[in-house]
């Protein structure tokens, strides 16, 4: 119990702007006193902290810097101010002030330093040279994007790239050469990839992963220099076992070190290792002096992750205030991510523990290895590596150092459900953001949150790598049954729960198939229900074409071969077209199409040409008309966008206050190929007198004199419903942003197969709930959500144009697999509604007269 008042906070000073810097200002408007107090952060890049962990979905997820910022609305608050791009040159601890390049004196009562670490290069000519780069800020990602692009158009060619390091940044630098389109090589000194992290058969099973992305990997093999080409570019690599490779572009990611110049200029204690000296308290040898994160010395060490700084800067904040708290470093844990490869690994993987014995299971067809290192007594959980699947981790790593509470065989040798694990309440759940399981328990019993999404929104569990998600997912279905409150979860007898929460483990996890996705979140081999809800899934996520080899088989009718069939077994072809509005000469286009292949044309209701009758085998030969006209697939298949329906508006129409088609093809452009959890429909209308029948529509849009106002959860059909306002009077780019997170938000937390009516009208809180959530941002989850469809919109690729570059999809288009080249002599056509489709190459008339052609085959 305190028995004096906490000293007086004053001025609290932040040298670095990263994430931990980010957490520590959070904490302290959090607990602090509402006066009498102000933190400054002091940053030298020119952004405010953002999100590293995810730094390399700038190039492999189309994200930008915004997109990675922290929450924005910790530097809203008065007392909390950051100063980018104004690094700190000068610490006087005797004055109690800090200088900056710019030459800002900013004095202090309280110092903080937060200044991380820096990508260490070893000693090897031509690291200076252009086109070499280093993968640790948003400036070098930027960089490196740059370079490819420009030297791939000076070159006329494709790059050939490297990376040194096989650790995570590098396995994940690799993935970013190639999402950049450049090939990979990845250089590694170790015998195997994530040597600090994996045992040797771990990072075998790693390395044959990896090649099957096409990445090149090399261990035990050095890199002794680079070379230029004649305009003075890196263009070789010299390799220690006597080797060149061809390398237009390098990334170095060999290791960090502690940022720790200006403690060393000041004559803080360094560790022999370099970094500043703290204790438990993380005081440095000054008692005005706090260090946090990569750049503090506990124990000798530095730690390179996010946790343990974090944890630090709750310490930080408790003691500034007056409290006991002390650091005590939690279990590591390391989980790959963006590459497309699970793989992640805690506590003592090499089994260096006296006693210690190994538990393996290696599956070489699904090419999978788990390890669990326990005690002598095989009780006690000491440690665990998992390639290939990594769904165990998540359960797991809380146990680290507990009973594990079931034989250790029973975990890796299983292939449904995993035995149970009781976690205790004092155990760590999320280890980013020091989350126990008592306070997730806590979260729905004492603070009324039902959802996955809420107890994240309460606790911050979950919201910085996402690695928890699973076993929060666990925790949270499992106390809400035992406070009694019955949810049906099941989607179906292979997934128990709805869409919603698969959809937020897909999402958070590194599982990108099926057979993964079910392998870790269900059990069985799926069925006509689950399929399609994880294809639709995986093309949310932007995971691949929904004709690739691994999406393919799960595929509904329709999305099997992105066109409609209709009763009579052909197809329909309908192409996009943006707000309705269409040229002349495309509407020729498609005129001479239709004529060509004989097929019924007619205007559909969401101002389209919708053209039925197509041969799955002509389907390839129309697309490949209309796209050489300007046409893409209008989606009319799939559970996405169907169409934006717009009146003419301001530009023809003289009660029309604004440009709807304008406005309306705006929208059509941002969120075709969109994948929902059902189809959505949008209206845009140029007044009140509603032409477009937008409050018909899943999402409307009506101009007024003061902007316009967007409703949402409107549709037609057998239970027609009246959209909900949800914002008025908004500027363009207010109402795109509005949109931008209904959407997102409704393809988060929609079931499966539910349209927007009554995901609006079951919404807990009803539109008035909507409205703080995503105009009010009451959740803090507005930036995050616009960025989920920054990242649709960065990623788009037509299907149809997908799908004619691929051979191996254009099998998928035959009459018939035993005979693709050869027609049915009996396959005969009826004409609709009296229109006669012109005879083709190798047609003859038939002699009924209800049937217009067949065809004639040659023997």
């Amino acid at each position: 119990m305190r028995t004096s008042p906490p000293p007086p906070l004053g001025r609290v000073v932040v040298v670095g702007a990263g994430m931990v810097a980010h957490r520590l200002v959070a904490g302290l408007i959090e607990r602090a006193p509402a006066d009498g107090w102000s933190v400054t952060v002091l940053g030298d890049e020119p952004w405010v902290p953002y999100d590293r962990v995810h730094l390399s979905e700038l190039l492999t997820a189309g994200r930008d810097a915004c997109d990675l910022a922290l929450d924005p609305a910790v530097w809203d608050d008065p007392r909390a101010t950051v100063r980018t791009a104004d690094p700190v040159d000068h610490l006087d601890r005797e004055a109690q002030t800090v200088t900056t390049r710019s030459g800002a004196v900013v004095p202090y009562d309280h110092l903080v330093l937060a200044t991380g670490s820096w990508a260490w290069t070893p000693r090897t000519a031509g690291t200076d040279l252009p086109g070499v780069f280093r993968y640790r800020t948003l400036a070098d990602l930027e960089d490196l994007r740059t370079w490819v692009s420009s030297r791939s158009t000076a070159l006329g060619r494709p790059l050939r790239g490297a990376v040194v390091g096989g650790g995570v940044l590098g396995l994940e630098a690799a993935a970013a050469l190639q999402a950049l389109g450049t090939s990979a090589t990845v250089v590694e000194f170790a015998d195997h990839l994530m040597s600090v992290q994996l045992d040797e058969a771990g990072g075998e099973a790693l390395r044959v992963l990896v090649a099957d992305l096409g990445i090149e990997v090399r261990t035990t093999t050095g890199c002794t220099g680079l070379a230029a080409a004649g305009d003075g570019a890196v263009a070789r690599m010299a390799l220690s076992g006597g080797d060149e490779i061809d390398a237009d572009v390098v990334v170095f990611s060999t290791g960090i070190r502690p940022r720790d110049r200006l403690a060393r200029e000041s004559g803080l204690a360094i560790g022999e290792r370099g970094g500043v000296v703290v204790g438990a308290t993380c005081r440095t040898s000054d008692p005005a002096v706090w260090a946090v994160g990569e750049c503090a010395s506990y124990e000798g060490e530095c730690v390179g992750l996010v946790a343990p700084g974090n944890a630090m800067a709750d310490v930080v904040v408790d003691r500034l205030l007056g409290g006991p708290r002390l650091y005590v470093p939690a279990p590591e844990g390391t989980k790959l991510k963006g590459v497309g490869i699970e793989a992640a690994a805690f506590g003592d993987v090499l089994a260096l523990t006296p006693g210690a014995l190994e538990v393996t299971f290696s599956d070489p067809v699904a090419r999978t290895y788990r390890k669990l290192v326990v005690s002598d007594d095989a009780r006690t959980l000491l440690g665990g590596v998992f390639v290939g699947d990594a769904s165990l981790y998540s359960q797991l790593r809380p146990m680290l150092g507990r009973p594990l509470g079931a034989d250790p065989s029973a975990f890796l040798a299983s292939e449904g459900a995993a035995p149970g694990v009781d976690l205790p309440d004092d155990v760590v759940v999320c280890s980013c953001t020091n989350v126990t399981a008592g306070s997730v328990r806590e979260a729905v019993t004492e603070h009324g949150c039902t959802t996955v999404g809420a107890v994240k929104a309460c606790t911050k569990a979950g919201t910085v790598c996402g690695s928890c998600v699973p076993v929060l997912t666990k925790l949270v279905n499992a106390q809400l049954e035992a406070s009694g409150i019955e949810v049906s979860r099941a989607m179906c007898e292979h997934f128990a729960m709805p869409r919603a929460e698969l959809y937020a483990l897909v999402r958070e996890g590194e599982l990108r198939t099926f057979s993964a996705i079910v392998a870790a979140h269900g059990t069985g081999r799926g069925c006509a229900i689950c399929k399609p809800v994880v294809a639709s899934i995986l093309s949310s996520l932007h995971a691949g074409h929904v004709l690739s080899r691994d999406h393919a088989g799960l595929q509904d009718t329709n999305d099997h071969v992105m066109a409609n069939l209709q009763k009579d077994g052909t197809y329909s072809v309908i192409p996009r077209v943006p707000g309705g509005e269409i040229t002349p000469e495309r509407l020729v286009v498609l005129g001479q199409v239709a004529a060509d292949f004989g097929l019924y044309t007619r205007i559909t209701g969401a101002q389209r040409i919708g053209m039925f009758g197509a041969r799955i085998d002509q389907l390839p030969a129309i697309w490949q008309r209309l796209i050489d006209a300007g046409f893409e697939s209008g989606q009319a298949y799939g559970k996405s966008l169907r169409a934006v329906k717009s009146c003419v508006g301001s530009a023809w129409c003289r009660f029309g206050v604004r440009d709807s088609v304008g406005m309306g093809i705006t929208l059509e452009n941002r969120y075709r190929g969109l994948r929902t959890p059902h189809k959505f429909k949008v209206g845009v209308s140029g007044c009140a007198r509603e032409c477009a029948e937008a409050r018909g529509k899943d999402v409307g849009v009506i101009a007024t004199a003061g902007g316009w106002n967007v409703y949402v959860g409107g549709n037609g059909g057998a239970n027609p419903r009246h959209a909900d306002l949800l914002a008025e009077d908004l500027s363009d780019d207010e109402l795109v942003a509005v949109t931008d997170r209904f959407l997102a938000y409704y393809v988060r937390h929609g079931d499966r197969l539910q349209r927007t009516a009554p995901f609006v009208a079951d919404h807990p809180g009803g539109i008035e709930e909507l409205h703080a959530i995503l105009v009010d941002d009451s959740r803090g989850i507005a930036a995050e959500l616009e960025a989920e469809i920054a990242a649709h919109v960065a990623g788009y690729r037509d299907e149809w144009a997908d799908a004619l570059d691929d051979p191996d999809k254009l099998t998928r288009f035959a009459a018939y697999v035993n005979a693709p080249t050869t027609a049915d002599p009996d396959l005969a056509y009826t004409p609709q509604r009296g229109q006669v489709r012109p005879a083709l190459p190798g047609e003859v008339s038939h002699p009924d007269p209800r049937i217009a052609r067949t065809l004639e085959v040659t023997p």
